[in-house]
């Protein structure tokens, strides 16, 4: 077949009947259709195909809104845990790959938690509590901005993840568990946590204990590790007191799976100095 034989077929739809199109080359269809010269019509991938992808990966995310512009290269580096926390993430990012088509995930959670969880700190005596806080502080450290940043990466080069804060994540689980709709909106919200490429958990056991959400929290994590599907995960809990709040069962899988890609993370609050590129 003749280059000069491929000539595209130019189609109406999708469109809005005006010629006002993103990409007027294929009029958003995404693929430019040929006929050969025998008259038989295929189709090509259009440029613009792989770009509009992204955006709808980088969407269906929910990356939340103050983390939109978090990268790698606005990532204040000034402590040496900085540098760790960066490191260890770059590293991480290695693990996957995509080779003709075909992605390979990692087989290994990643986490970021607290020396001194905010359950243990909240169990001290009142005139220590603000002493051992300033010693052992876990927030505001760059947790999110990495891990989001780490995200986009992934979804750019063609990743599925879905990103979840645990609070309201949690709290939708359980309306759903209520809802009367005989656990569609339950088997929605699960199949997406436990079907995406990778699940980024976002200040994950910070939602108030209940049995209810110790068992999903269970449900997910223990699917995810059947399934060898990672975890992205950041907490201000320490190894004892997440396991509290997410359960034993769940945090044995949720870190033990993490390899070398657990890291124990103290530092300066960099919200209270005022930076918006750390937290």
């Amino acid at each position: 077949m003749s280059k000069s034989s491929e000539k595209p077929k130019q189609h109406d739809e999708p469109g809005d009947g005006r010629g006002d199109y993103e990409c007027p080359r294929c009029k958003d269809a995404e693929f430019l259709f040929y006929r050969d010269e025998r008259g038989y019509e295929f189709a090509r991938a259009c440029e613009c195909r792989e770009r509009k992808a992204w955006r709808r990966r980088f969407k269906q995310a929910l990356i939340p809104d103050e983390f939109i512009h978090a990268n790698f290269e606005n990532f204040r580096r000034s402590a040496p845990y900085q540098q760790d926390m960066y490191d260890m993430t770059v590293e991480y990012l290695q693990e996957f790959s995509v080779e003709n088509g075909a992605k390979k995930l990692s087989d290994k959670n990643f986490g970021f938690i607290a020396v001194l969880g905010e359950q243990r700190l909240r169990e001290l005596p009142a005139g220590k509590r603000a002493e051992m806080k300033q010693q052992h502080n876990n927030f505001g450290v760059g947790k999110t901005h990495l891990q989001i940043a780490l995200s986009k990466r992934l979804i750019k080069d063609g990743f599925n993840v879905l990103v979840v804060s645990d609070v309201t994540f949690m709290d939708e689980l359980i309306q759903a568990k209520m809802m009367n709709d005989e656990g569609e909106t339950l088997n929605q919200l699960l199949y997406g946590a436990i079907n995406a490429d990778v699940l980024v958990w976002d200040d994950i056991g910070k939602a108030k204990w209940s049995e209810a959400k110790e068992a999903l929290y269970y449900q997910i994590i223990n699917e995810r590790y059947r399934k060898q599907k990672p975890i992205v995960f950041n907490s201000n809990e320490d190894r004892g007191t997440l396991s509290e709040k997410i359960g034993y069962a769940a945090a044995s899988r949720l870190l033990g799976q993490c390899g070398p890609y657990l890291l124990e993370v103290e530092g300066d609050d960099f919200r209270l100095k005022g930076h918006k590129t750390c937290a």
